[in-house]
């Protein structure tokens, strides 16, 4: 069943977005005056269609993918027989090059913009969860994995910067495009003297076989306090430090959550510092045994909507330029292949084994981005194909022969097969070395 819900939130995230990739197609060659013949979602065989105008709007049952049939284009169906007619005023061979170097780029535009839109909307409805480095550097502390200390970091380092600019979430410490960038580094705080830790090249890589890279340990003290929860009926406020549980000492948020693990009985009794003040409770465990309050390290962020898109715009490009970022490294060799790159079974993990909204459209907001990007690829029979071969014709006034196109396609259609096999062979391959691991 989990692995179901995984892979239908993947088929629901990719038909999506290739829905709206056509559409973009769609809409620029109707605004240009061209006949577009069909509109599939998915590939052939067709499951359900109908007929407006001109165009066939179909559902078609490999939901790998989409395509738009726009009259007079070489495409991805190599049908050329239409190609020996003279050109129709309909037809995209017959428009401008900038008209159909626009229709090209109406999937990608489109992309672009869902992405954006997705990130918008995540900023306002669901706020940023900040971890405070200032709450954990007061009265928190960080805990090392093995990765860690090999490239450097000691017991007792408070992380002050990255890449050399200040901070305020610390969850900035794990983010790709953070630990991507070139010449990355972490400033700490060793004792009261600064020093720059920087990190390998092969950072990214090192960082996804050790999951205890950095754990952060947060303060014993109370943030939000969750209504009709035990927290509310004591009268629990923002700041108060939990300094006993279950008659255990408590010092930092850990050791609640270990304490009422190890407890027995349906009570809990807890001990809080108000000040200079000791506070002492006994009440019985509701349903589920916790005291209702998160951690004051915990920040939640709201944002107005003109904040959200500021905000939002700026993480959809931020993610971007991390895909980006990590093609070009991937290309130099300096990130394996093999291990930074998924197909449809490793992008179905991304999604987990239960339904959640906020992780969904995280995801597919991401995968719009990279879908645009890929996309923008050079490759022929990709859309990025069509635009260099435009480009050229643009620049050049030579527009390249039909037989040359048409060659150009199955060659790209020839690389991007291939290149789905040993995806997807990639992705079995992975599975089997993690259960062996």
């Amino acid at each position: 069943m989990e692995i179901l819900i995984s892979v239908g939130q993947l088929l629901l995230s990719l038909s999506f977005l290739v829905a709206v990739h056509e559409l973009g197609h769609l809409l620029a060659a109707k605004y240009f005056g061209m006949r577009v013949e069909q509109f599939s979602i998915g590939f052939p065989p067709k499951l359900w269609s109908f007929r407006k105008g001109e165009t066939e709007y179909a559902v078609s049952a490999i939901p790998l993918g989409g395509y738009v049939k726009i009259s007079g284009m070489i495409d991805e169906s190599l049908d050329t027989e239409a190609m020996k007619e003279p050109p129709k005023p309909w037809e995209f061979r017959s428009k401008p090059a900038w008209q159909r170097l626009i229709v090209m780029l109406g999937g990608i535009t489109v992309n672009v913009l869902v992405g954006i839109v997705i990130f918008i909307g995540l900023t306002y409805f669901m706020g940023d969860r900040i971890l405070s480095k200032d709450e954990i550097n007061r009265a928190g502390k960080l805990k090392f994995g093995a990765l860690a200390k090999e490239i450097g970091f000691q017991e007792g380092d408070k992380i002050v910067k990255i890449n050399g600019k200040d901070f305020s979430d610390y969850l900035d410490v794990l983010r790709p495009a953070n630990l991507i960038a070139s010449n990355a580094s972490f400033t700490v705080d060793r004792g009261g003297q600064l020093v720059e830790i920087p990190l390998p090249q092969n950072f990214i890589e090192k960082l996804k076989d050790d999951e205890e890279f950095i754990d952060f340990v947060l303060p014993a003290e109370v943030g939000t306090v969750a209504p009709g929860s035990i927290a509310e009926k004591v009268g629990l406020q923002y700041g108060d430090k939990i300094i006993e549980v279950q008659g255990k000492k408590i010092e930092y948020w850990d050791d609640i959550t270990r304490a009422i693990k190890e407890s027995q009985g349906n009570k809990v009794t807890f001990a809080v510092m108000r000040g200079n003040e000791v506070l002492r409770f006994e009440e019985e465990f509701g349903e589920h045994r916790i005291i209702g309050f998160t951690p004051k390290a915990h920040v939640t962020v709201e944002y107005s909507l003109l904040q959200s898109i500021s905000v939002g715009t700026r993480e959809a490009f931020t993610t971007l330029y991390t895909q980006v970022m990590a093609f070009g490294k991937i290309i130099r060799r300096e990130l394996s292949f093999r291990k930074n790159i998924s197909g449809p079974i490793g992008m179905a993990q991304f999604f987990g084994p239960s339904w959640d909204w906020a992780r969904f459209w995280t995801i597919t907001g991401l995968l719009s981005l990279v879908l645009a990007f890929m996309n923008l690829l050079p490759i022929p029979a990709l859309d990025g194909g069509h635009v260099m071969f435009l480009t050229f014709e643009m620049i050049s006034g030579r527009k390249p022969s039909d037989k040359f196109m048409e060659t150009a396609q199955k060659v790209g259609m020839v690389f991007l097969l291939a290149l789905m096999v040993f995806i997807f062979a990639n992705d079995i391959i992975k599975i089997f070395t993690d259960v062996k691991n």
